[in-house]
């Protein structure tokens, strides 16, 4: 009998493993096994062998590595945004910096290898709720925060900054920094206030001492063992031990740039 199409989670899932390397294919496969929210699931050792075990028959989600020869995993994600159904994405790989390209692609989750039993759980839990109906992959973007319009005070004269201008935000002592594209201000305000105010507008902790505009992130890399993120015109933040974990799943989060 042919797999039921994509959204048919209740009858479980129909996975896809891709993976160059046999030992973590092997291991992917026999966890994802062992979840009963899993009726199938398949193997691939790259992105070409993954079309053609698609075009034999349909997947609900690919668990798949982003660095393979041949047709890599983001390229393999790209080509099937051209798919009438399209499986979801869930990358599988030893790198945290491809994080923003992730959710660019609209992945529904990104698991950092040496890959848990426990966080495979999760990403399974994720696929299963974009799968039911009404929290499907297309669902609607929560409503949009109105903007805020900050006054800033300097040599006695005030000014007025839009949130949604600000790129990052620094604590300096009693105050924060708001820096945007043209230069920066100076607002007495606490980076913990900021942070519970402006988390629903997308802003988010990066560093005890630094808060970012998550859409204003354009690289996020690691350099020795460290995140750094990249926003405006190049300018690198760090990302502390603490806050890299959340960082990225909240990029997974985030609406598709460039979607209504």
């Amino acid at each position: 009998m042919a797999p039921e199409p994509s959204g048919s989670a209740p009858s479980g899932l129909h996975a896809l493993v891709i993976d160059d390397e046999a030992p973590t294919r092997a291991e992917m496969a026999w966890l994802l096994e062992q979840d009963d929210r899993i009726s199938e699931v398949r193997t691939a050792s790259n992105g070409a062998d993954a079309l053609r075990a698609l075009d034999q028959a349909p997947a609900d989600v690919l668990f798949c590595d982003i660095r393979m020869p041949g047709l890599d995993g983001m390229e393999l994600a790209r080509v099937l945004a051209r798919f009438a159904v399209r499986p979801q994405i869930v990358f599988v790989t030893a790198y945290e910096q491809h994080a923003v390209d992730a959710f660019d692609v609209s992945a529904t989750d990104y698991v950092v290898k040496p890959v848990r039993a426990t966080r495979l759980a999760e990403a399974v839990g994720r696929v299963v709720a974009k799968a039911t109906p009404g929290g499907g992959s297309a669902s609607p973007a929560p409503p949009a925060v109105p903007d805020e319009t900050i006054p800033v005070e300097l040599g006695g004269v005030t000014s007025f900054v839009q949130r949604s201008d600000v790129l990052y935000v620094q604590a300096q002592g009693d105050y924060a920094r708001l820096h945007t594209s043209d230069g920066s201000h100076l607002l007495r305000v606490s980076l913990t206030l900021l942070e519970e105010r402006w988390a629903e507008a997308g802003f988010a902790r990066i560093h005890r001492s630094t808060l970012v505009a998550l859409p204003a992130i354009t690289q996020v890399r690691t350099e020795a063992g460290r995140s750094v993120v990249v926003v405006g015109d190049g300018i690198e933040l760090q990302v502390s031990r603490r806050h890299t974990r959340d960082l990225r799943d909240r990029l997974i989060r985030l609406p598709r740039r460039g979607t209504s």
